[in-house]
């Protein structure tokens, strides 16, 4: 697990297969996901502060809730509470919601497709979007299974996309970080592309799906 100071209490924590934010206040700490449960994401918080934590979920994937058995509850939509295997406390995150902390103030930004319980966290006063799973540079954006929608993808980056000028960093939980919010349109385009046919699709080689690759953004669909 690599641990990265982005800026004055803004912490990337990375094991080279997801990314977790860590950000803190004065009497608390906000960690967005929990990563895989062999990471050990609580080990590295504890490196860095041994302020109370509060877990906010960008959704429910394995490779975020892993780590929850090391904390006591966490926040996430409630259409994402059954992929939870860990025994701790949910709370509902709600459209609009705040979570401040230090200089940082996240809203929750309501975005299913990924899954049905997807969010995305914005702090309009840094111009900062935590985009989970949902915006990518590259990909692969999953988004096959039982409880992923590409409609709701779809229409979800459309609403991030009508954030426009709020928004001057985009930090995706895989691949590069940070981005600009010009992949929020990049992404949206090759999922309409996706949608209407225009992708050729390739079995992969051990999950159960195709990979789809877009002009910016391959999916496995």
């Amino acid at each position: 697990m690599q641990t990265y100071r982005w800026r004055d209490d803004f912490y990337f924590l990375d094991d080279g297969r997801v990314r977790q934010f860590l950000i803190l206040g004065d009497q608390e700490a906000l960690l967005i996901d929990t990563g895989f449960e062999e990471s050990h994401v609580i080990d590295a918080v504890r490196a860095v502060t041994d302020l109370p934590v509060k877990v906010l979920m960008t959704h429910g994937d394995p490779d975020h809730t892993g780590g929850l058995k090391n904390f006591k509850s966490c926040y996430m939509r409630e259409k994402d509470w059954h992929l939870v295997q860990a025994d701790v406390g949910l709370h509902p995150l709600e459209e609009g919601e705040l979570f401040p902390c230090g200089d940082y103030c996240l809203e929750v930004i309501e975005i299913p497709g990924h899954t049905y319980g997807s969010v995305a966290f914005l702090d309009r006063k840094n111009r900062l979007l935590l985009s989970g799973d949902s915006v990518q540079k590259e990909g692969p954006i999953y988004l096959f299974g039982g409880h992923r929608n590409l409609d709701l993808y779809i229409e979800s980056q459309k609403k991030l996309l009508a954030l426009g000028e709020q928004v001057e960093e985009v930090l995706p939980c895989h691949q590069a970080c940070p981005i600009g919010p010009e992949y929020i349109g990049r992404n949206l385009e090759d999922a309409v592309a996706l949608r209407a046919g225009r992708l050729e699709g390739k079995q992969h080689p051990f999950l159960p799906c195709c990979s789809y690759r877009g002009k910016w953004t391959e999916f496995y669909y």
